[in-house]
């Protein structure tokens, strides 16, 4: 008799099959038009979700800036939290125009200088980052992305060409000067 849960060679039953960490599936529009601090912030750690909903994982990306360095929204959207959590500068802004429900950033740690229910525009500074060792080795920004509970990488908002820096720039071809 074969039995569907054994593999053939083997004492016991298949190993379970892998499942996708939460919101790997999930497909994110790249509607960011430039970084949350400076202008090509090395990124110190970046998104590891987790296997399960409560599982270890990053659930953001951290961001080299200094201490009080602006941050700033990353595109259109309305603030849905500005305070303290846990003693930290927190910051979340719901785009806009990014389903249902809508896609959500946030920011820590940020000492607020807008208030929830502020309309932000892409660029728009949403407080400065406050120091903190607790998080990075040294000063960086948490920047975090969710829709609805499920965490999601947020660099996946950036357009391919902020990832990569710079655009590309066509030089002039040379060409042998002729001697009259």
């Amino acid at each position: 008799m074969s039995d569907p849960d054994m593999i053939e060679g083997t004492n016991g039953p298949a190993p379970p099959v892998p499942v996708e960490p939460p919101g790997a599936d999930s497909k994110v529009r790249a509607v960011a038009r430039l970084w949350p601090v400076g202008t090509r912030p090395s990124v110190l750690r970046a998104w590891q979700p987790p296997a399960t909903p409560y599982g270890r994982g990053h659930r953001g990306v951290d961001l080299a800036a200094p201490p009080d360095a602006p941050v700033r929204s990353v595109a259109p959207g309305r603030v849905s939290f500005a305070g303290r959590v846990a003693g930290r500068g927190a910051i979340a802004v719901e785009l806009a125009g990014t389903g249902d429900p809508p896609l959500r950033t946030t920011f820590t740690p940020v000492r607020a200088t807008v208030r929830k229910g502020d309309e932000v525009a892409a660029g728009d500074v949403l407080g400065t980052l406050e120091p903190d060792a607790s998080h990075c080795p040294t000063s960086c920004l948490h920047w975090g992305l969710l829709r609805d509970r499920t965490y999601l990488d947020p660099l996946s908002l950036l357009p391919a060409w902020l990832l990569r820096g710079a655009p590309s720039r066509l030089l002039p071809v040379p060409t042998e000067r002729r001697q009259p």
